[in-house]
């Protein structure tokens, strides 16, 4: 058997791997998260997406390209989110904007923004967007990463979607796994208005 033969159902396995994950997390996510069933936004509401965050810290050993992991994510989520949701995203030049400006930094303590969610939602709110998307890669090993994303009911602070996944193998293909994945799902809860379906068979 080839190297690329191993690799391939090795990533394999671990994308299904990642399905099962998330539909074990999404359940009590949801029960502990949403109270009610009713829409909370209309069905092209504007979604504001902010950087995908680096937590290292933890990790057994640090590296200088840790950080390109989420940019990485920054770009697959943003990107994925953009073919899905259309003009309905808001991200770049506009949010980066709003982050800067003093109510939003007033939030922060001196932290960043993308791992503030008071900030996140200032930064909604100050856009019009119901929803703000925030997530980070965590480095545990060189082997071992975790992804975690949440969608943001801006107005009320009602964590929609709360997910988790270890990315286990290559880590720039479990990144892009576990990044569109998440955007997947934030763009199909969006789309119901926010009602979080089950995944992977919703609709």
């Amino acid at each position: 058997m080839t190297n690329s033969s191993t690799h391939r159902r090795a990533l394999t396995a671990t994308l299904a791997l990642l399905g099962a994950i998330l539909i074990c997390r999404d359940a009590p996510a949801q029960t502990a998260s949403v109270t009610s069933t009713a829409p909370r936004a209309a069905a092209g509401a504007r979604v504001v997406v902010l950087p995908v965050a680096l937590y290292n810290a933890q990790a057994n050993v640090q590296e200088a390209s840790d950080s390109s992991q989420a940019v990485l994510s920054t770009e697959v989520l943003t990107g994925k989110l953009q073919e899905l949701l259309g003009q309905q995203l808001l991200a770049g030049g506009r949010v980066a904007a709003a982050v800067s400006s003093p109510k939003a930094q007033a939030t922060t303590g001196k932290r960043s923004c993308n791992v503030i969610v008071a900030c996140a939602r200032q930064v909604a709110n100050s856009l019009e967007a119901p929803w703000v998307v925030m997530a980070k890669v965590s480095k545990t090993s060189n082997l071992i990463w975790l992804f975690t994303g949440q969608l943001i009911h801006a107005p009320t602070g009602e964590i929609i979607l709360d997910d988790s996944t270890e990315l286990k193998g290559e880590i720039i293909a479990m990144i892009r796994a576990g990044s569109r994945i998440f955007a997947e799902r934030v763009a199909r809860t969006v789309r119901n208005g926010g009602v979080a379906n089950n995944f992977p068979n919703a609709p």
